[in-house]
């Protein structure tokens, strides 16, 4: 059996990365686990001693995918900065077309909505995928979800 997957960013500002990656993928904040009820009481049981500014987490956030498909995404502030290329990223995939053209110009639309979000163009291989970072500087792509199976009649 396969097991599931938590993916965690390290980060300067938990809360700058985390509205990023909502519009990124789609994800929603994660609700607390039972039994709290709120992010703030879950916290104040598990690191009584972590700083709350007015009332929020600032230094850590946590994002789902609202269908409970895709893996959970923790953001968690670090003192020390990125220095060197990511060796893991994600790689953001728009839905499939069959017109080639069509595909690109999703691929492109994605790119420009996170250039919008605070995200950067990197490098375009043209038709293809465009190499993005996010407002910290972490590479990800976006790129086309490969061609659905051909159904069997």
């Amino acid at each position: 059996m396969a097991v599931r997957i938590d993916l965690t960013l390290d980060c300067a500002d938990a809360l700058l990365l985390a509205g990023f990656w909502k519009t990124a993928l789609g994800y929603i904040d994660e609700p607390p686990p039972a039994p709290f009820e709120t992010r703030l009481e879950w916290m104040a049981h598990v690191a009584p001693d972590e700083e709350i500014v007015g009332g929020v987490i600032t230094d850590a956030a946590w994002l789902c995918d609202p269908d409970g498909v895709g893996p959970r995404l923790s953001i968690l502030a670090v003192p020390e900065p990125k220095t060197v290329k990511n060796r893991l990223h994600l790689d953001i995939r728009v839905p499939w077309h069959a017109d080639p053209a069509e595909r690109w110009a999703r691929v492109l639309a994605k790119s420009a909505r996170l250039v919008e979000a605070g995200g950067r163009v990197l490098t375009e291989d043209a038709g293809h995928h465009v190499v993005m970072a996010d407002p910290e500087g972490n590479e990800f792509c976006v790129a086309v979800a490969p061609a659905p199976a051909p159904t069997r009649d």
